[in-house]
Protein backbone atom coordinates (compact mmCIF):
# COMPACT_ATOMS: atom_id res chain seq x y z
CA UNK A 1 0.00 0.00 0.00
CA UNK A 2 1.54 3.68 -1.08
CA UNK A 3 0.10 6.92 0.49
CA UNK A 4 1.01 10.24 -1.55
CA UNK A 5 -0.29 13.19 -1.89
CA UNK A 6 -2.81 13.09 -5.42
CA UNK A 7 -1.86 15.22 -8.32
CA UNK A 8 -4.15 16.71 -11.34
CA UNK A 9 -2.97 12.78 -12.88
CA UNK A 10 -5.19 11.24 -10.40
CA UNK A 11 -8.39 13.15 -11.30
CA UNK A 12 -10.48 10.68 -12.64
CA UNK A 13 -9.97 7.73 -10.26
CA UNK A 14 -10.48 10.42 -7.35
CA UNK A 15 -13.47 11.61 -9.06
CA UNK A 16 -14.98 7.78 -9.64
CA UNK A 17 -13.84 7.17 -5.82
CA UNK A 18 -15.25 9.83 -4.58
CA UNK A 19 -18.65 9.85 -6.39
CA UNK A 20 -19.26 5.71 -4.67
CA UNK A 21 -18.35 7.27 -1.72
CA UNK A 22 -20.78 10.17 -1.98
CA UNK A 23 -23.43 7.21 -3.52
CA UNK A 24 -22.72 4.70 -1.18
CA UNK A 25 -22.83 6.86 2.72
CA UNK A 26 -24.79 10.40 1.52
CA UNK A 27 -25.31 10.97 5.27
CA UNK A 28 -21.54 10.88 5.67
CA UNK A 29 -20.71 13.35 3.39
CA UNK A 30 -22.00 17.37 2.77
CA UNK A 31 -21.23 17.16 -0.77
CA UNK A 32 -23.40 14.55 -3.60
CA UNK A 33 -23.31 12.58 -6.54
CA UNK A 34 -26.07 15.11 -7.65
CA UNK A 35 -23.82 17.84 -6.98
CA UNK A 36 -20.60 16.54 -7.53
CA UNK A 37 -21.30 14.10 -10.25
CA UNK A 38 -22.09 17.05 -13.37
CA UNK A 39 -18.45 18.82 -12.54
CA UNK A 40 -15.70 18.86 -15.31
CA UNK A 41 -12.75 16.93 -14.72
CA UNK A 42 -10.92 20.27 -14.67
CA UNK A 43 -12.47 21.18 -11.40
CA UNK A 44 -11.08 17.57 -9.80
CA UNK A 45 -7.53 18.15 -11.16
CA UNK A 46 -7.98 21.94 -9.31
CA UNK A 47 -8.52 20.27 -6.27
CA UNK A 48 -5.52 18.08 -6.26
CA UNK A 49 -3.63 20.56 -7.81
CA UNK A 50 0.27 20.29 -7.24
CA UNK A 51 0.93 23.42 -5.31
CA UNK A 52 2.72 23.47 -2.34
CA UNK A 53 0.90 26.58 -0.68
CA UNK A 54 -2.96 25.05 -2.16
CA UNK A 55 -5.85 25.79 -0.38
CA UNK A 56 -6.72 21.89 -0.57
CA UNK A 57 -4.58 19.02 -0.52
CA UNK A 58 -5.52 15.55 -0.86
CA UNK A 59 -3.70 12.47 0.11
CA UNK A 60 -4.33 8.89 -1.43
CA UNK A 61 -3.82 5.03 -0.91
CA UNK A 62 -2.76 2.78 -3.51
CA UNK A 63 -3.09 -0.55 -3.83
CA UNK A 64 -1.07 -1.04 -6.86
CA UNK A 65 -2.08 1.52 -9.72
CA UNK A 66 -5.64 1.00 -7.57
CA UNK A 67 -6.53 4.32 -6.13
CA UNK A 68 -8.75 2.99 -2.72
CA UNK A 69 -8.46 5.65 -0.10
CA UNK A 70 -8.48 9.66 0.43
CA UNK A 71 -9.05 11.74 3.13
CA UNK A 72 -8.22 15.59 1.85
CA UNK A 73 -7.40 18.73 4.07
CA UNK A 74 -8.84 22.50 3.59
CA UNK A 75 -6.63 25.44 4.25
CA UNK A 76 -8.31 28.73 5.58
CA UNK A 77 -7.26 32.05 3.71
CA UNK A 78 -9.25 34.36 5.81
CA UNK A 79 -6.58 36.07 8.31
CA UNK A 80 -8.39 35.22 11.81
CA UNK A 81 -8.65 31.76 10.79
CA UNK A 82 -5.30 30.77 8.81
CA UNK A 83 -4.22 28.48 11.72
CA UNK A 84 -7.29 26.06 10.83
CA UNK A 85 -7.21 23.21 8.61
CA UNK A 86 -10.07 20.93 8.48
CA UNK A 87 -10.07 17.23 7.51
CA UNK A 88 -12.18 16.20 4.54
CA UNK A 89 -13.63 13.45 2.03
CA UNK A 90 -12.36 10.66 4.24
CA UNK A 91 -13.50 7.61 2.27
CA UNK A 92 -11.93 3.72 2.14
CA UNK A 93 -13.26 1.41 -1.03
CA UNK A 94 -14.55 -1.77 0.94
CA UNK A 95 -12.25 -4.05 -0.79
CA UNK A 96 -9.42 -2.06 1.29
CA UNK A 97 -10.96 -1.89 4.75
CA UNK A 98 -9.91 -3.82 8.01
CA UNK A 99 -5.83 -3.09 7.20
CA UNK A 100 -5.54 0.28 9.05
CA UNK A 101 -5.30 2.16 6.08
CA UNK A 102 -7.72 4.91 7.69
CA UNK A 103 -5.44 5.65 10.12
CA UNK A 104 -2.24 5.84 7.64
CA UNK A 105 -4.58 8.29 5.73
CA UNK A 106 -5.73 10.38 8.48
CA UNK A 107 -1.94 10.41 10.23
CA UNK A 108 -0.46 11.38 6.67
CA UNK A 109 -2.87 14.43 6.56
CA UNK A 110 -2.05 15.69 10.11
CA UNK A 111 1.30 15.24 8.87
CA UNK A 112 0.87 17.49 5.97
CA UNK A 113 -0.92 20.00 8.34
CA UNK A 114 1.77 20.15 10.66
CA UNK A 115 4.33 21.00 7.31
CA UNK A 116 2.73 24.34 7.19
CA UNK A 117 3.90 26.55 10.34
CA UNK A 118 0.34 28.32 10.49
CA UNK A 119 -1.10 25.38 11.28
CA UNK A 120 -2.18 24.44 14.93
CA UNK A 121 -5.69 23.28 14.60
CA UNK A 122 -7.22 20.83 12.05
CA UNK A 123 -11.08 20.37 12.64
CA UNK A 124 -13.15 17.83 11.12
CA UNK A 125 -17.14 16.44 11.04
CA UNK A 126 -18.20 13.14 11.61
CA UNK A 127 -21.83 11.67 11.48
CA UNK A 128 -23.65 11.12 14.73
CA UNK A 129 -24.08 7.82 14.52
CA UNK A 130 -21.33 6.59 12.53
CA UNK A 131 -18.68 4.72 15.44
CA UNK A 132 -15.88 3.25 13.04
CA UNK A 133 -15.02 6.61 11.67
CA UNK A 134 -15.66 8.22 15.22
CA UNK A 135 -13.64 5.47 16.75
CA UNK A 136 -10.67 6.24 14.19
CA UNK A 137 -10.24 10.11 14.54
CA UNK A 138 -10.57 9.18 18.42
CA UNK A 139 -7.74 6.65 18.23
CA UNK A 140 -5.87 9.39 16.27
CA UNK A 141 -6.05 11.60 18.50
CA UNK A 142 -9.21 13.76 17.79
CA UNK A 143 -11.59 14.91 20.74
CA UNK A 144 -14.94 15.85 20.41
CA UNK A 145 -16.26 19.34 21.04
CA UNK A 146 -19.87 19.41 19.87
CA UNK A 147 -22.69 17.80 17.90
CA UNK A 148 -24.52 19.74 14.98
CA UNK A 149 -27.94 18.68 14.94
CA UNK A 150 -30.12 18.43 11.39
CA UNK A 151 -26.79 19.06 9.78
CA UNK A 152 -27.45 17.37 6.82
CA UNK A 153 -30.19 16.07 4.64
CA UNK A 154 -30.39 13.22 2.63
CA UNK A 155 -33.11 10.96 1.14
CA UNK A 156 -33.62 9.32 4.25
CA UNK A 157 -33.98 12.43 6.54
CA UNK A 158 -31.60 14.36 8.21
CA UNK A 159 -27.93 13.86 10.37
CA UNK A 160 -25.94 15.19 13.26
CA UNK A 161 -22.62 15.70 12.77
CA UNK A 162 -19.46 15.45 15.68
CA UNK A 163 -17.20 18.29 15.42
CA UNK A 164 -13.89 17.17 16.61
CA UNK A 165 -10.45 18.62 16.34
CA UNK A 166 -6.45 18.18 17.05
CA UNK A 167 -3.98 20.16 17.89
CA UNK A 168 -1.10 20.22 15.45
CA UNK A 169 2.14 19.95 17.35
CA UNK A 170 5.43 20.55 15.53
CA UNK A 171 8.25 18.25 15.64
CA UNK A 172 9.51 19.95 19.09
CA UNK A 173 6.65 19.30 20.78
CA UNK A 174 5.02 16.35 19.05
CA UNK A 175 6.41 13.36 20.69
CA UNK A 176 5.07 15.17 24.49
CA UNK A 177 1.72 14.94 22.45
CA UNK A 178 2.10 11.65 21.62
CA UNK A 179 2.91 10.61 24.94
CA UNK A 180 -0.02 12.35 26.28
CA UNK A 181 -2.27 11.06 23.85
CA UNK A 182 -0.90 7.64 24.47
CA UNK A 183 -1.20 7.82 28.56
CA UNK A 184 -4.57 8.76 28.30
CA UNK A 185 -4.99 6.04 26.34
CA UNK A 186 -3.90 3.63 28.58
CA UNK A 187 -6.24 5.06 31.38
Amino acid sequence: MNIERLRPVHASAYRALMLEAYARYPDAFTASVDERGPLPLSWWEARIANDPDARELVIGAFEGEQLVGVAGLSFESRPKLRHKATLFGMYVHASARKRGLGRRLVRAALESARDRSRIKVVQLTVTEGNRPAHALYEECGFVAFGVEPLAVESGAGYAGKVHMWIAVERESNASVAVASHEEMQRG
